[in-house]
């Protein structure tokens, strides 16, 4: 049972940004700090960042000063700005909690030139 979808992705080249978007539903959103995840080919899933029900935000050595999270509370979205992206970003890209028990299909970043 899918209860985030995440978008946003594309194809970028280096250097270049993106806005990542993530809808949850009430059940995952409310009341939980959420993470964005990532998934490099051939790698496994690993966190890059999450935001707590009051804002607080943590960030990996690997892209902290390069990205923003934020959510909007009225929308049950959470965001994952990426600048000066490098083709290390390149992954799929999931949010959930911090104790998933399903995944979303994740969105598609891949930075090229």
């Amino acid at each position: 049972q899918v209860q985030v979808v995440e978008s946003g992705g594309g194809l970028v080249q280096p250097g270049g940004s993106l806005r990542l978007s993530c809808a949850a539903s009430l059940s995952i959103f409310r009341g939980n700090t959420i993470g964005w995840y990532r998934q490099p080919p051939g790698k496994q899933r690993e966190l890059v960042a999450f935001i707590t029900t009051g804002g607080r935000t943590n960030y990996a050595d690997s892209v902290k000063g390069r990205s923003a999270i934020s959510r909007d509370n009225a929308k049950y979205t959470v965001y994952l700005q990426m600048n000066s992206l490098k083709p290390e970003d390149t992954a799929v890209y999931y949010c959930n909690t911090m104790s998933p028990s399903s995944w979303g299909p994740g969105t598609q970043v891949t930075v090229s030139s």
